[in-house]
């Protein structure tokens, strides 16, 4: 998921975060400029593997403690990215076969591998709609949402990885308001996002590299801090442990980490809305 007004025009001589994502995560739905973009990340920042993996293995997390200790039976997963097991619906439905999941993104690749998000629990129902997060109102729009989720009932809103690459000019905060005000009380706010808050001494030239690579890619990248990424989260109740690294929100206990040398360079939250 970009940050453009539009879904970007299939390009695979230059380098999609979606796809390099993929590459992180070992999957096979990139081209040799998303590798090429991808080592040179890992490369300046040896940590991107581990940051891809924790904020999926993060993913899983929130959707089965939803799923699970909330009771929460709907799910919105924009910047849903290319397949990799296990998605979101596979996590949710694990817990509880009868949810409803619909995924959204613009990357025309994923649009590709749309169908092999489709296939969950006959319990329950999948869809996926092809648009940008900057354009909220086109994805509260879309008939594959109405058709799949119930608006009157809480929906849980994962926005993973997504918001880094939404720069203020495009108003962050207001598209997250947005999107919040069309889900009833109980409904819930998933949200990693990258910061530079964990950045060892010395390295700023390593992440002015990386930032580059985003930049030439032509989805630039915005780090933010503690408290910009606290802001996503404002009217929301943080459930516990509050905005923490992704590794860190109910780790599993052969996954542990806090920030430092290496720390993943991100947070992740969970809330509430009262």
């Amino acid at each position: 998921m970009t940050g453009q007004g539009q879904a970007p025009q299939f390009d695979p001589g230059r380098p999609h975060p979606a796809r390099m994502y993929d590459y992180y995560l070992g999957g096979r739905s990139h081209f040799d400029a998303d590798a090429k973009a991808a080592e040179a990340v890992a490369a300046a920042m040896p940590v991107a593997r581990a940051a891809a993996r924790a904020n999926r293995d993060f993913m899983v997390r929130a959707t089965r403690w939803l799923a699970g200790e909330r009771g929460v039976r709907q799910f919105l997963d924009i910047g849903s990215r290319i397949p990799t097991e296990p998605n979101l619906h596979q996590a949710a439905q694990a817990v509880a076969p009868e949810s409803k999941v619909v995924y959204c993104d613009n990357d025309p690749v994923v649009l590709e591998h749309a169908q092999e998000l489709l296939h969950g629990a006959t319990e329950g129902s999948t869809a996926y709609v092809h648009a940008d997060v900057t354009d909220p109102e086109s994805i509260l729009d879309a008939p594959e949402l109405s058709d799949t989720i119930d608006l009157g009932r809480p929906v849980a809103l994962s926005v993973n990885t997504i918001f880094h690459f939404v720069g203020d000019d495009q108003q962050p905060y207001d598209i997250v308001r947005t999107l919040l005000g069309a889900l009833p009380a109980d409904s819930h706010l998933v949200l990693t996002h990258a910061t530079a808050d964990f950045l060892a001494a010395g390295h700023a030239e390593r992440a002015e590299s990386v930032l580059d690579i985003y930049a030439e890619s032509g989805s630039p990248l915005w780090p933010r801090t503690f408290a910009e990424v606290s802001r996503f989260f404002d009217g929301l109740e943080l459930v516990g442990p509050g905005l923490v690294p992704p590794q860190s929100w109910h780790p599993d206990a052969e996954r542990t980490g806090a920030p430092g040398e290496g720390a993943v360079p991100g947070y992740a939250g969970v809330a509430r809305k009262p």
